[in-house]
């Protein structure tokens, strides 16, 4: 990954410039700000999650789907969230690794998106009157 310029300094990197856009983004900055109140260990974990995508270092801990689901978002947070990705990551990678960060990044948003649906669905059907 270090030949398509995928270093721990360019993950932080990565991480810190992507989220910072996320604060200031007038759709998703309200949304993450009512989810996170110290960015610090948010950006660290972030930090270490896209190390142990990137360059297998397993340092990431955590179950990330329970948090995205009490957030209420919606596909067009995803489709910004992208937007803001692809730009980031164009931003600070070498065309190689930026095209490795969005793809796991479009897998990820698939499958956040695939979670949360599943989860509304089970909750709207768990809310329904039993059949008598």
């Amino acid at each position: 990954m270090a030949a398509a310029g995928v270093t721990e300094a360019t993950i932080d990197r990565m991480v810190r410039t992507f989220y910072g856009k996320i604060q200031g983004d007038p759709v998703l900055g309200p949304i993450f700000g009512r989810a996170i109140t110290d960015w610090e260990p948010h950006l660290s974990k972030m930090v270490d999650f896209w190390s142990s995508v990137a360059l297998l270092t397993m340092r990431y801990e955590g179950r990330p789907m329970p948090v995205h689901v009490r957030m209420g978002l919606e596909p067009e947070h995803f489709a910004r969230w992208l937007e803001l990705f692809r730009e980031t990551a164009a931003e600070v990678f070498p065309p190689d690794g930026a095209a490795f960060f969005v793809g796991k990044a479009e897998q990820i948003a698939r499958s956040f998106q695939m979670g949360i649906q599943f989860f509304n669905e089970q909750t709207k059907g768990s809310a329904a009157p039993a059949a008598r």
